[in-house]
């Protein structure tokens, strides 16, 4: 597939940010001005204060003179930087990969993008129209390269679809390579006024006389060395894109859009063999707005149905307002799936149960992912690090469960304090007191020594005791260190 770029150019971003900010401004000539040595000098003039002579770089107090009327105001370069961007991830619902290019401009890689909305030439009205009919004075060009994109979009038609990439660039100016001031003073004293006029002299010659920043941006335009663009967001790779010839605004059509999202993306995973751990369906509005709703699975899924299973628990916390106009879904943490997965549906046993794993599924999709979870035996002895918690169904432990020892079925994640009543060194307690019951201790056994792990922190060993008071119930104890009056006991865990 042939790589395609689109450059969209603002031709008046700062002013058009001011009277979106002041609407009532929209027909007054504006400029925008900061103090520079002492003098307000013009930074950014609307199109009214163009056509009459109005420029960047001219003083403030001249454009008064020229135009009566003239409305002024101090500009701010960081809301035009800031307002640059989020007008980037606007158009993440045009192209998953934009860019931003200062001061005044974006770059998108279309590649595989334009088929979406019926070819190149309405996904560029598409665009263009939503831009101006929210307030901005666009230009926008579509080419094989990006540095022919930004040529045309600012040098070329107000907006062009170019086919032959080389031939449209000849007929431009130099300053369409985006040159620095000097090589195109140097250009124009040589009266070299269109590229077609040296773009194929010898590049040594070009070399010696304008040096390498020329043939650099020849070779970017024309497609002989490859541009890259850094994305305002990091395009996923698994994502499945569906536009709407007209906005959805049911959950009738939202679940229809999902449905075929999930089928695309699916056939994609099963082919490649893999499958998904976590999903996110994103919806643009046209009313700019986007909402975001998200999966996740214990095992790698290329399941059509049950992804739409756990999706539409959550489809009822989308609100379509005026209407969707594009639906994202994207697959961010993707892991080989096991080649029988298929078959597996048909049933199993034990952990490898795909019953079992969309069971678990729609359990933590409805009270959470913290919900449930699985642990494995860990290589320590210290009690609260002999387990760890697994990241998957599919996690093996690395180290086999300890059976010597009798270990309670719920191990406290930190030992909370009691008050034990103890007789001597090395005997159980009589009782204790935790969270203010009494318990008399009925039957004990112990103790046994677990000491600290040196090589990970310092401190006191421990010495524990099973002990059983007299209703029954059975508790994990320790004492602190060394035996003595004040020694401190707590409670660490409760056997069945």
């Amino acid at each position: 597939m042939a790589a395609r770029f689109l450059s969209i150019w603002f031709r008046h971003l700062r002013t058009d940010s001011y009277v979106l900010r002041n609407p009532e401004l929209r027909d007054i000539p504006i400029i925008l001005t900061v103090l520079d040595h002492g003098r307000v000098v013009i930074t950014a003039a609307n199109a009214k204060a163009e056509q009459q002579g109005i420029y960047p770089g001219m003083g403030a107090a001249d454009a008064r003179a020229i135009i009566h009327g003239l409305h002024v105001a101090d500009d701010e370069p960081a809301r035009a930087e800031k307002l640059l961007h989020e007008l980037a991830l606007w158009c993440i619902r045009y192209s998953p990969c934009i860019a931003v290019d200062p001061p005044d401009g974006l770059h998108l890689d279309i590649s595989g993008c334009a088929h979406l909305w019926g070819g190149e030439t309405p996904y560029l009205k598409t665009i263009m129209t939503r831009m101006r009919s929210a307030g901005y004075d666009v230009r926008a060009a579509i080419a094989d390269t990006v540095g022919a994109a930004w040529a045309h979009a600012r040098y070329g038609p107000p907006t062009a679809v170019i086919e032959d990439n080389a031939e449209a660039l000849l007929s431009l100016s130099p300053a369409a390579l985006r040159l620095e001031p000097s090589t195109l003073d140097k250009l124009h004293k040589l009266g070299l006024t269109s590229i077609g006029q040296f773009a194929r002299m010898p590049r040594q010659a070009l070399r010696r006389r304008f040096g390498e920043g020329l043939l650099k941006r020849l070779d970017q335009a024309f497609g002989r060395e490859r541009e890259t663009l850094q994305p305002v967001e990091r395009p996923v790779p698994y994502q499945e894109r569906l536009p709407c010839l007209e906005p959805i605004v049911t959950a009738t059509g939202i679940g229809i859009a999902l449905e075929r999202l999930l089928e695309a993306l699916c056939s994609r995973l099963r082919t490649e063999g893999k499958g998904l751990r976590t999903a996110h369906l994103t919806t643009f509005r046209v009313d700019g707005r986007t909402q975001t709703i998200g999966i996740g699975t214990t095992r790698a899924s290329h399941h059509t149905a049950h992804l739409y299973r756990l999706f539409e628990d959550h489809i009822a916390r989308i609100e379509p307002a005026l209407g969707i106009e594009l639906f994202v879904l994207e697959a961010p943490t993707v892991e080989d799936a096991a080649p029988l997965q298929e078959k597996m549906w048909e049933g199993s046993f034990g952990l490898l149960d795909t019953g079992l794993a969309e069971m678990l599924d729609r359990i933590t999709g409805k009270l959470g992912t913290q919900s449930i979870k699985r642990y494995l035996p860990d290589e320590h002895h210290w009690p609260e690090r002999s387990i760890k918690q697994a990241g998957s169904l599919q996690e093996k432990a690395t180290t086999a469960w300890r059976d010597d020892r009798p270990r309670p079925v719920h191990l406290l994640p930190r030992p909370e304090p009691v008050e034990v009543t103890a007789p001597i060194p090395d005997y159980p307690p009589m009782n204790f007191r935790y969270k203010g019951a009494l318990h008399r201790v009925k039957r004990a056994d112990g103790p046994e020594r677990i000491e600290r792990e040196w090589w990970i922190e310092e401190g006191e060993h421990r010495d524990y005791f099973t002990v059983e008071d007299t209703e029954g119930k059975r508790y994990w104890l320790f004492r602190s260190g060394h035996y003595d009056k004040n020694a401190a006991w707590y409670i660490h865990g409760f056997f069945a």
